[in-house]
């Protein structure tokens, strides 16, 4: 020690505190872009330790985990001239650390601003129901369209979500006068639809009444035997069939007589 002298000790020191400060730890999830005087290396750095000689290293730490970027709302105007507003989700994650720092400044400004105009594109290409009702198939669409776009960065864009779609007032009065509407429909369609099976049902039932004239005496005594059971004041007078079938041929001799000379 004392051949190095005060000099030296200070010397060992300066090495010692710059190594130590060279030193790096990343996470599993990080990587280190190294820029070695000036030019960036092949290959990113880590996860681990790893040494970035400072002033001839710099390093930029990218994360790979899937990051959420969410699209501000967009005034979108649709292909059948509604205008609402919709915002969107987006979920990306960093593949190529080493292009998502040389190809662009800021991968998820530029990612988000991107999206913005896709969305408005794409959405105004399509009509107000298609936007409701087939939001899936809408959602595969804009992901496929970013995803051309940041695969040169080395970005992936693992899914896009559109998350609101906000209407005006009076278009929400429309669609809710006409889901009365179709509903009114359908229950006009029930009805007319019951109304005909029980028709056609009377018919069968009238055409065995026709074939076997006792069921009906026996319907007629069944119904005394429904209003008997039942505690009312009802007054009910029984009169034979026999003297409805006398009173049916009496009228029709009335009007259809024999010899039509003698009604002068």
């Amino acid at each position: 020690m004392d051949t190095l002298g005060i000099p030296g000790l200070i010397v060992v020191a300066v090495i010692i505190l710059y190594l130590l400060n060279s030193i790096k730890i990343l996470r599993e999830y990080e990587r280190g872009v190294i820029f070695r005087l000036g030019r960036i290396l092949p290959q990113p750095k880590g996860p681990g330790l790893i040494l970035v000689f400072r002033p001839f290293d710099s390093m930029v730490r990218t994360s790979l985990r899937q990051e959420v970027l969410e699209v501000p709302p967009q005034d979108v105007i649709t292909r059948d001239n509604v205008t609402l507003k919709v915002n969107a989700v987006i979920t990306l994650r960093v593949l190529d650390p080493t292009r998502a720092v040389m190809e662009v400044t800021n991968y998820v400004y530029q990612t988000s601003q991107f999206a913005q105009t896709t969305l408005r594109s794409v959405l105004g290409e399509v009509e107000l129901d298609e936007l409701l009702s087939h939001r899936d198939s809408l959602n595969m669409r804009i992901q496929t369209i970013i995803d051309q776009r940041t695969e040169p960065w080395g970005v992936k864009v693992v899914s896009v979500e559109v998350k609101q779609v906000d209407l005006p007032e009076s278009m929400l009065r429309a669609m809710a006068k006409q889901a009365e509407a179709e509903r009114e429909k359908r229950s006009k369609v029930i009805h007319a639809e019951g109304e005909f099976a029980a028709a056609e049902r009377l018919v069968e039932a009238a055409d065995l009444l026709a074939k076997q004239p006792v069921t009906l005496q026996l319907r007629y005594l069944q119904t005394l035997t429904e209003i008997g059971v039942e505690k009312n004041t009802t007054i009910i007078f029984p009169l034979p069939i026999e003297i409805m079938s006398l009173l049916n041929k009496f009228t029709s001799n009335v009007h259809n007589p024999a010899h039509p000379e003698e009604r002068t």
